[in-house]
Formats: C-alpha cells, structure tokens, sequence
C-alpha cells in the first residue's frame, strides 16, 4: 500500500535569496493540473521556494497543500483538465500561510510530492486512485504538533444587559482560502470584510457600543472559532454579514435570518448548506459534530434566546427599510446556519445584499449606500438596546 506523504519543507535560503519577499507568486501560464499516467499530476511554478506540506483529508476526499505563503492571483487563468478533480480552490487559510485545496471526486493516493529549485521553482504531486481503506487511513494521520488551527476556546458568560456599552461581535463572512459568492471581480470575503470595517468605525463613533471582529483581514476562520471568539468578547449581539449568490428564485435586497432547523424556503436551506458546507472543504474536519447535541443547542436557542433574537432581526428589518433600503420582499427568514447556533447570544445572519443580483452589487459598491445601510443598523441595534435594557 502506498503510504501518503506528508511533508514540512524547511528551506535555508542562500544569502542571495534575502531580498525576496517572503510571499511567493504563482505563475499560472507555467502550472497545470492534468490527467497524467492513469491519476492526476498537479504542477505549481512559484516565484521563490517557501515551506510547504501536502495531505489528504476525507469526507469528502480533498488534497490539501499548505504554502508559506502564495499569491494565488492568476489560479483560475491555470489550464485545468483532470477528470478525477471536482473543483479546487485557493486562499490564506491561517495568518502567513495559505492552502491550496483540490475537491477529488474518489479516493486517490499521493505518490509523489516534491519541489524543485534553481532557475525555476516547480511543486510537482501525482495523484493515483487507491481504495477507500487506504485513503480513510492516510487521511487520519494525525497533524504535526502544533500545526493544527487551535481550538476554539473555553465560553464564558455574556455580559448582562443594560451594563456599559453594548458588545457586538461583527463576523464578515468567508476569507483566506473561502471567498464565498464571486462576481465581476468581486468577492464576498472582500466586500463583506470592507463592509465589516465601515460598519465597526460608525458603531464605534456612536459611543455606545464596544465592537470586536472575528477576522479583521483575509484570512480563514472557521465557524466554531467565530462563535468562541463571540464567547470570549463576552458579546451581547453576534452579527454575520454576507453576500451570497443564488442562482434560483428571488434574491435582492437585503434579508434578516435567524435560527430555525427548518428553513423558510428551498433557498434559504440550500443558503444555510453551502455555508457549513465550507468550513469542510476547506479542510476543517466536522466529523465530530454531534447532531443531538446540535439539536439541544437549537432547542435552547429557541426556548431562552430566540424571543430576543426575534426582537433584534425586527429592529434591524425596521430600521433598513425606515431608511429606505432595498430588502427582499420576506425581509425575515430562518435557516440552520451553523454560525447562529450559539445558544446564549442573540445571533442573526444578515444577507446585506445577493452578488447574484446587478442592482445588489451595484449597491455592494457604493460607498454612499453602505454608509447608510451602516447607518441604519446601528440604528437597529440601539433600538434593540432600549428594549432589551428596559426588559424584566
């Protein structure tokens, strides 16, 4: 049985190598990803040598290639023919260092791994099809120490109500390696991280509120660590923001959705589905996550800080559409979101826009709308504050 490489590359540069950027550049035009000898070869030209490692990750089957650090600009422009990839993807995956995923449609074994220098700096891995025992058991080598993302951290209580500035924690979604919905040249990831940006400095010059964001660059963060970096600012509202794509049914405007195990509608399920769905084919592995204990944290939610939550998805719709701002026509919806199971904060996903709608991204792009759209949830949440401080 062939066993799987795993590799930490630790290169000494030569001294004449010290003016080069520690970020490598790839050259698409000199990479593939091709059918080769019965698997699949994958060639990578980058600028300069920089640390890497290769494994593969199951369920579902994923080759994961971890770089310090790449610029992938350009991958897309790459010639891609390999029957046996579904898709692959590329990011900054954790701070200094990105990865490179390719989604496999079966088990395949890596057979060779290495890199190349001189002239030219060449990563070249062959992939083979192999079983699904072989692949389960490459797969579950255990990571490197301390390589592994760390693990989320330990919740503490929420801060009581009515007590000093308000804590909002702002989540703008996706980064790194997941850009989320693309259009025109634009990403999810980007817009909502600028959005996410604009939307902390008005909270902050308000006075009233105390504002932490779960990333603060492009970089990957994955859900349970989004939701332990609200436990551990000790937030009192929790707000995702995203700009997703939906290619079926309606989608403008902006849209308030909050924890249910039952989505609203066909859309809104499959919405919820491609997000928890990203953490996994990023290569975090969800294979632990307990369905009842899942269940009990929405029966929770539901029973303690639904109504709350409740009041804040209203304010908010009240306070988007009192300022005139477009909103999907059922402007309130319901989806399982795993980013929203927290069972102690008020938690709610707002989509600020859909990149699948012209007239949404044009509003995405505009300086001016943004601002009033900040404008008006900082106007939701205040009136939520004054209900919720005079509450018994």
């Amino acid at each position: 049985m062939i066993r799987v490489l795993l590799l930490l590359l630790l290169m000494a540069l030569p001294v004449a190598a010290q003016d080069l950027s520690a970020l490598a550049r790839l050259d698409p035009g000199q990479s593939a990803l091709k059918d080769e000898a019965g698997g699949v070869a994958l060639t990578l030209a980058i600028s300069q040598p920089v640390p890497w490692r290769v494994r593969v990750l199951d369920q579902p089957p994923r080759l994961v290639v971890d770089f310090r650090e790449v610029d992938w600009t350009g991958l897309d422009k790459m010639p891609q023919a390999a029957a046996a990839v579904a898709g692959l993807r590329a990011g900054v995956f954790r701070p200094g260092w990105s990865r490179l995923v390719l989604d496999l449609k079966g088990p395949m074994a890596v057979t060779s791994a290495g890199m190349t220098t001189g002239a030219a700096t060449r990563v070249a891995i062959h992939l083979a099809p192999t079983t699904s025992a072989a692949f389960a058991a490459a797969a579950a080598l255990p990571e490197p120490p301390g390589w592994a993302l760390p693990k989320p951290a330990p919740l503490v209580p929420v801060k009581p109500r009515g007590k000093g500035p308000m804590v909002v924690v702002l989540d703008p979604g996706h980064g790194g390696i997941d850009p989320g919905a693309e259009r025109d040249g634009q990403s999810e990831a980007a817009l909502m991280l600028t959005f996410a940006r604009e939307l902390k400095a008005v909270l902050l010059r308000d006075g009233g509120f105390s504002v932490v964001m779960t990333r603060d660059e492009d970089v990957f963060v994955p859900l349970e660590t989004r939701i332990s970096i609200a436990h551990q600012a000790g937030a009192q509202v929790f707000l995702a923001l995203h700009a997703d794509a939906i290619p079926e049914g309606e989608a403008v405007g902006a849209t308030v959705y909050t924890l249910a195990d039952e989505a609203s509608d066909k859309a809104s399920e499959t919405l919820a589905e491609r997000h928890n769905r990203d953490d996994l084919l990023a290569g975090v592995d969800l294979s632990q996550q307990d369905d009842q204990v899942a269940k009990v944290l929405m029966d929770m939610a539901r029973a303690e800080t639904g109504p709350r939550t409740d009041r804040l998805a209203n304010a908010l719709v009240a306070a988007i559409k009192g300022a005139g701002l477009k909103m999907h026509r059922r402007p309130h919806q319901e989806a399982s979101f795993a980013v929203l199971k927290s069972a102690d904060i008020p938690s709610v996903l707002l989509e600020v826009g859909f990149l699948s709608s012209q007239s949404d991204l044009d509003r995405l792009t505009d300086p001016d709308w943004r601002a009033k759209m900040e404008t008006a949830i900082l106007d939701g949440l205040k009136t939520w504050g004054q209900v919720e401080a005079a509450a018994p």
